[in-house]
């Protein structure tokens, strides 16, 4: 069974910087490109960021580039994403994902 399971959301002022992680487990973690995705709340599905079986490709959303970096630890299963220069606008449910699956999500609200 896939699991993933996010965590290092919270509270933090504009400005502010957070690491999330995701602890993936029931697959092949290193066989499969991961990515990050964000609903704000009323909002759609965003995708944020992407990145290589092997970590040496990453792609990223206009709203984050400069500011988010992705990154993997296949020897650990773990899959990241260090958000500095938070905005209110970054405001949302973050998720990490494969392909075809997501975990459950950790918030991230940016407030003064």
């Amino acid at each position: 069974e896939v699991q993933l399971v996010e965590s290092g959301g919270g509270l933090v002022q504009p400005g502010g910087s957070l690491r999330l992680s995701c602890a993936a487990s029931g697959f092949t973690f290193r066989n499969y490109e991961m990515r990050w995705v964000r609903q704000a709340p009323g909002k759609g599905l965003e995708w944020v960021s992407s990145i290589s079986l092997g970590g040496g490709v990453t792609w990223y959303a206009d709203s984050v580039k400069g500011r988010f970096t992705i990154s993997r630890d296949n020897a650990r299963n773990t899959l990241y994403l260090q958000m500095n220069s938070l905005e209110p606008e970054d405001t949302a449910m973050y998720y990490c994902a494969t392909p075809s699956e997501r975990g459950q999500g950790t918030q991230v609200t940016i407030s003064s």
